[in-house]
Protein backbone atom coordinates (compact mmCIF):
# COMPACT_ATOMS: atom_id res chain seq x y z
CA UNK A 1 0.00 0.00 0.00
CA UNK A 2 1.19 3.50 -0.81
CA UNK A 3 2.28 5.30 2.36
CA UNK A 4 0.42 8.38 3.58
CA UNK A 5 2.48 11.27 4.90
CA UNK A 6 0.38 14.01 6.48
CA UNK A 7 1.57 17.57 5.95
CA UNK A 8 0.76 19.47 9.15
CA UNK A 9 1.60 22.98 7.90
CA UNK A 10 -2.05 24.06 8.07
CA UNK A 11 -2.16 23.16 11.76
CA UNK A 12 0.70 25.61 12.30
CA UNK A 13 -1.00 28.24 10.12
CA UNK A 14 -4.04 28.18 12.38
CA UNK A 15 -1.90 28.29 15.52
CA UNK A 16 0.00 31.31 14.24
CA UNK A 17 -3.14 33.42 13.92
CA UNK A 18 -3.18 33.81 17.72
CA UNK A 19 -0.64 33.92 20.50
CA UNK A 20 -0.08 30.67 22.31
CA UNK A 21 0.12 27.07 21.16
CA UNK A 22 -3.40 26.16 20.05
CA UNK A 23 -3.72 24.01 18.06
CA UNK A 24 -0.64 22.14 19.23
CA UNK A 25 1.55 21.10 16.30
CA UNK A 26 3.37 18.36 18.22
CA UNK A 27 0.11 16.85 19.45
CA UNK A 28 -1.27 16.94 15.91
CA UNK A 29 1.74 14.98 14.66
CA UNK A 30 1.39 12.43 17.45
CA UNK A 31 -2.32 12.00 16.73
CA UNK A 32 -1.76 11.64 12.97
CA UNK A 33 0.63 8.77 13.64
CA UNK A 34 -1.69 7.16 16.17
CA UNK A 35 -4.54 7.34 13.66
CA UNK A 36 -2.49 5.56 10.99
CA UNK A 37 -0.35 8.05 9.09
CA UNK A 38 2.94 6.50 8.01
CA UNK A 39 4.76 9.82 7.90
CA UNK A 40 4.73 13.47 8.91
CA UNK A 41 5.65 16.21 6.43
CA UNK A 42 6.52 19.82 7.20
CA UNK A 43 7.53 22.68 4.93
CA UNK A 44 9.28 25.46 6.86
CA UNK A 45 9.60 28.72 4.93
CA UNK A 46 11.96 31.59 5.70
CA UNK A 47 9.14 33.82 7.00
CA UNK A 48 7.92 31.01 9.30
CA UNK A 49 4.31 31.85 8.48
CA UNK A 50 3.28 28.30 9.31
CA UNK A 51 5.83 25.69 10.43
CA UNK A 52 8.65 27.36 12.34
CA UNK A 53 12.22 26.16 12.50
CA UNK A 54 11.68 25.60 16.23
CA UNK A 55 8.74 23.29 15.38
CA UNK A 56 11.00 21.19 13.19
CA UNK A 57 13.51 20.75 16.01
CA UNK A 58 10.75 19.85 18.48
CA UNK A 59 9.09 17.40 16.10
CA UNK A 60 12.23 15.40 15.30
CA UNK A 61 12.36 13.38 18.57
CA UNK A 62 8.62 12.69 18.68
CA UNK A 63 7.98 11.58 15.08
CA UNK A 64 8.18 7.80 15.17
CA UNK A 65 7.19 7.07 11.58
CA UNK A 66 8.91 8.90 8.69
CA UNK A 67 9.84 12.56 9.00
CA UNK A 68 9.88 14.43 5.68
CA UNK A 69 11.00 18.05 5.46
CA UNK A 70 10.17 20.00 2.29
CA UNK A 71 11.68 23.28 1.27
CA UNK A 72 13.83 25.40 -0.97
CA UNK A 73 17.49 24.55 -0.37
CA UNK A 74 18.70 27.91 0.87
CA UNK A 75 21.53 28.10 3.39
CA UNK A 76 19.33 28.27 6.50
CA UNK A 77 17.16 25.37 5.28
CA UNK A 78 20.15 23.15 4.57
CA UNK A 79 21.66 24.00 7.95
CA UNK A 80 18.38 23.03 9.61
CA UNK A 81 18.01 19.66 7.91
CA UNK A 82 21.66 18.76 8.49
CA UNK A 83 21.08 19.50 12.18
CA UNK A 84 17.77 17.65 12.45
CA UNK A 85 18.53 14.81 10.00
CA UNK A 86 15.03 13.78 8.94
CA UNK A 87 14.37 10.53 7.12
CA UNK A 88 13.74 12.41 3.89
CA UNK A 89 14.24 15.88 2.46
CA UNK A 90 12.11 16.96 -0.49
CA UNK A 91 13.68 19.87 -2.36
CA UNK A 92 11.23 22.29 -3.99
CA UNK A 93 11.96 25.31 -6.21
CA UNK A 94 9.69 27.73 -4.32
CA UNK A 95 10.46 31.41 -4.22
CA UNK A 96 10.74 32.73 -0.65
CA UNK A 97 7.34 34.45 -0.92
CA UNK A 98 5.45 31.63 -2.65
CA UNK A 99 2.03 30.95 -1.17
CA UNK A 100 2.37 27.27 -2.00
CA UNK A 101 4.46 25.09 -4.31
CA UNK A 102 3.38 25.72 -7.89
CA UNK A 103 6.01 24.09 -10.11
CA UNK A 104 8.66 21.41 -10.17
CA UNK A 105 12.40 21.74 -10.68
CA UNK A 106 14.02 22.14 -14.04
CA UNK A 107 16.58 19.48 -13.27
CA UNK A 108 18.52 20.19 -16.48
CA UNK A 109 18.90 23.93 -15.94
CA UNK A 110 19.71 23.57 -12.22
CA UNK A 111 21.77 20.40 -12.46
CA UNK A 112 24.99 21.79 -10.95
CA UNK A 113 23.22 23.58 -8.10
CA UNK A 114 21.11 20.56 -7.17
CA UNK A 115 23.93 18.05 -7.54
CA UNK A 116 25.99 19.83 -4.90
CA UNK A 117 23.08 19.92 -2.46
CA UNK A 118 21.93 16.36 -3.05
CA UNK A 119 25.49 15.13 -2.56
CA UNK A 120 25.72 17.01 0.75
CA UNK A 121 22.42 15.61 2.01
CA UNK A 122 23.19 12.05 0.98
CA UNK A 123 26.57 12.20 2.69
CA UNK A 124 24.63 13.03 5.87
CA UNK A 125 22.53 9.89 5.37
CA UNK A 126 19.35 11.74 4.39
CA UNK A 127 17.20 10.33 1.59
CA UNK A 128 16.68 13.10 -0.95
CA UNK A 129 13.72 13.66 -3.25
CA UNK A 130 13.29 16.29 -5.98
CA UNK A 131 9.90 17.87 -6.69
CA UNK A 132 9.27 17.67 -10.45
CA UNK A 133 6.45 17.99 -12.94
CA UNK A 134 5.16 15.16 -15.11
CA UNK A 135 8.08 15.42 -17.52
CA UNK A 136 10.29 12.51 -18.54
CA UNK A 137 13.28 14.78 -19.16
CA UNK A 138 13.04 16.19 -15.63
CA UNK A 139 12.96 12.66 -14.20
CA UNK A 140 16.05 11.75 -16.20
CA UNK A 141 17.71 14.90 -14.93
CA UNK A 142 16.92 13.94 -11.33
CA UNK A 143 18.64 10.61 -11.84
CA UNK A 144 21.75 12.32 -13.22
CA UNK A 145 21.79 14.63 -10.20
CA UNK A 146 21.82 11.61 -7.90
CA UNK A 147 18.44 11.97 -6.20
CA UNK A 148 17.00 8.95 -4.42
CA UNK A 149 13.41 9.79 -5.33
CA UNK A 150 11.25 12.27 -7.16
CA UNK A 151 7.95 13.70 -5.99
CA UNK A 152 5.49 14.37 -8.79
CA UNK A 153 3.74 17.74 -8.65
CA UNK A 154 0.11 16.68 -9.05
CA UNK A 155 -1.84 19.95 -9.25
CA UNK A 156 -2.26 19.63 -13.06
CA UNK A 157 -3.72 16.15 -12.53
CA UNK A 158 -6.09 17.41 -9.84
CA UNK A 159 -7.36 20.25 -12.02
CA UNK A 160 -7.95 18.01 -15.05
CA UNK A 161 -9.37 15.02 -13.14
CA UNK A 162 -13.03 16.18 -12.99
CA UNK A 163 -13.18 16.48 -16.79
CA UNK A 164 -11.36 13.33 -17.90
CA UNK A 165 -9.47 11.20 -15.37
CA UNK A 166 -7.73 9.05 -17.98
CA UNK A 167 -6.28 12.02 -19.83
CA UNK A 168 -5.46 13.77 -16.55
CA UNK A 169 -3.26 10.91 -15.39
CA UNK A 170 -1.72 9.94 -18.74
CA UNK A 171 1.53 11.93 -18.52
CA UNK A 172 2.01 10.95 -14.90
CA UNK A 173 1.86 7.27 -15.83
CA UNK A 174 4.54 7.80 -18.48
CA UNK A 175 6.83 9.55 -16.03
CA UNK A 176 6.23 6.92 -13.36
CA UNK A 177 7.38 4.20 -15.73
CA UNK A 178 10.49 6.19 -16.58
CA UNK A 179 11.20 6.76 -12.88
CA UNK A 180 11.02 3.03 -12.26
CA UNK A 181 13.36 2.32 -15.19
CA UNK A 182 15.83 4.86 -13.76
CA UNK A 183 15.82 3.08 -10.41
CA UNK A 184 14.37 6.02 -8.48
CA UNK A 185 11.67 5.93 -5.84
CA UNK A 186 8.39 7.71 -6.60
CA UNK A 187 6.37 10.05 -4.37
CA UNK A 188 3.55 12.44 -5.25
CA UNK A 189 1.76 15.41 -3.80
CA UNK A 190 -0.20 18.64 -4.22
CA UNK A 191 -3.99 18.93 -4.42
CA UNK A 192 -4.60 15.21 -4.00
CA UNK A 193 -7.88 14.67 -2.15
CA UNK A 194 -10.61 12.15 -1.40
CA UNK A 195 -12.13 12.62 -4.86
CA UNK A 196 -9.03 12.05 -7.00
CA UNK A 197 -6.58 10.09 -4.85
CA UNK A 198 -7.90 6.56 -5.39
CA UNK A 199 -7.78 6.78 -9.19
CA UNK A 200 -4.30 8.30 -9.12
CA UNK A 201 -2.99 5.60 -6.81
CA UNK A 202 -4.51 2.82 -8.91
CA UNK A 203 -3.10 4.29 -12.11
CA UNK A 204 0.48 5.07 -11.07
CA UNK A 205 2.90 2.13 -10.92
CA UNK A 206 5.40 1.88 -8.05
CA UNK A 207 4.00 4.84 -6.10
CA UNK A 208 5.62 4.71 -2.66
CA UNK A 209 4.28 7.75 -0.85
CA UNK A 210 1.84 10.62 -1.11
CA UNK A 211 2.17 13.80 0.95
CA UNK A 212 -1.17 15.48 1.63
CA UNK A 213 -1.86 18.50 3.77
CA UNK A 214 -4.38 21.15 2.75
CA UNK A 215 -7.19 18.84 1.64
CA UNK A 216 -6.69 16.36 4.48
CA UNK A 217 -6.66 18.98 7.23
CA UNK A 218 -9.68 20.68 5.64
CA UNK A 219 -11.58 17.38 5.54
CA UNK A 220 -10.73 16.85 9.20
CA UNK A 221 -12.89 19.88 10.02
CA UNK A 222 -15.89 17.88 8.81
CA UNK A 223 -15.00 14.27 9.61
CA UNK A 224 -12.52 14.58 12.45
CA UNK A 225 -8.81 13.81 12.08
CA UNK A 226 -8.97 10.09 12.85
CA UNK A 227 -11.77 9.29 10.39
CA UNK A 228 -10.20 11.52 7.75
CA UNK A 229 -6.88 9.69 7.89
CA UNK A 230 -8.73 6.38 7.64
CA UNK A 231 -10.60 7.66 4.57
CA UNK A 232 -7.35 8.70 2.87
CA UNK A 233 -5.68 5.41 3.71
CA UNK A 234 -8.64 3.55 2.24
CA UNK A 235 -8.03 5.39 -1.04
CA UNK A 236 -4.48 4.02 -1.03
CA UNK A 237 -5.34 0.35 -0.58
Amino acid sequence: MTRLSVNINKIATLRNTREGNTPNVKLAAINCEEFGAEGITVHPRPDERHIRYADVRELRPIVTTEFNIEGYPGVSFIDLVLEVKPDQVTLVPDAHDAITSNAGWNTVLHKEFLTDIVTTLKRAGIRTSLFIGADVEMAEGAALIGADRVELYTEPYAKAYPFNPEIAVEEFVKVAKTVADLGLGLNAGHDLNLQNLRFFNQSIPNLREVSIGHALISDALYFGLELTILKYKECLR
